[in-house]
């Protein structure tokens, strides 16, 4: 979650590979139901907005960060109405300390696997002390990614694939040495076409190990992790981590 580039060509088709799912919707509803209203929501890396304009539908103060210009433009165009508490802002990781309130989010979110676009092990501690110091009193910060440790020793994998009615989406990990990991990721289009999203991309393999060593250093005291929205738990075999710090 750096400067690198995203091709345009998943924009299209974002909504519909990551939708706002009931099991989304219920785990957020759930895990928000202890700060008074309305929750402040920030998501780094928001994609397309979807989440934010469903949230602040109903009533929270939602906030998107989004460094890539096609995924803001589109979530700009969802807004039907200025009334609501909702914000997006082309902004980078590094720069939310800078730029948002302390202590001003009940939950922050980064969702989809966008954090380990965070290659750098350094900026990656600084993402997690950022986020716990944007973060309320009891304030959560939730991650969403592929759960790496099925893959343990391998020197290359492919990922659980996401598809939809018009695209299939497809993201190959290969090993490069003991600390360096790339990604290809790549969109099929209904016509059979092969879109890049990424190409060659490093990434960085965070496990639910190494998840607890930098949370504990950031300042966080309790950690919850799970295999998918519905809470069922974490095992080695399962193709999603989600991790709730606090």
């Amino acid at each position: 979650m750096g400067t690198m580039e995203i091709s345009a060509a998943i924009t299209e088709y974002y909504d519909e590979l990551y939708p706002v799912t009931d099991e989304l919707k219920k785990f957020y509803a759930n895990e928000s139901d202890s700060y008074s209203s309305p929750v402040k929501f920030l998501r780094i890396g928001c994609g397309t907005g979807s989440f934010e304009h469903f949230l602040a539908r109903n009533g929270a103060d939602a906030t998107g960060i989004e460094y890539f210009q096609s995924f803001l433009d589109s979530a700009n165009r969802k807004r039907r109405t200025q009334l609501m508490a909702l914000r997006f802002f082309n902004m980078i990781p590094l720069e939310i300390s800078r730029y948002l309130g302390k202590g001003f989010y009940n939950i922050v979110s980064i969702l989809n696997g966008r954090i380990i676009l965070t290659k750098d092990k350094t900026l990656m501690a600084k993402l997690f002390y950022d986020c716990r110091n944007l973060l309320t009193e009891g304030g959560k910060f939730i991650i969403e990614l592929p759960n790496f440790e099925k893959y343990a020793g391998k020197t290359e994998f492919e990922l659980p694939s996401r598809e939809s009615i018009r695209a299939k989406c497809f993201s190959k990990i290969i090993k490069k040495d003991e600390d360096t990991y790339i990604c290809n990721q790549e969109i099929e289009n209904s016509s059979g076409r092969m879109l890049p999203v990424l190409e060659e991309t490093e990434i960085n393999f965070l496990t639910k190990t190494k998840i607890e060593e930098i949370a504990q250093k950031a300042g966080f005291s309790k950690s919850e992790y799970y295999s998918d929205f519905l809470k069922n738990p974490l095992s080695k075999d399962s193709d999603t981590l989600i991790a709730v710090l606090q």
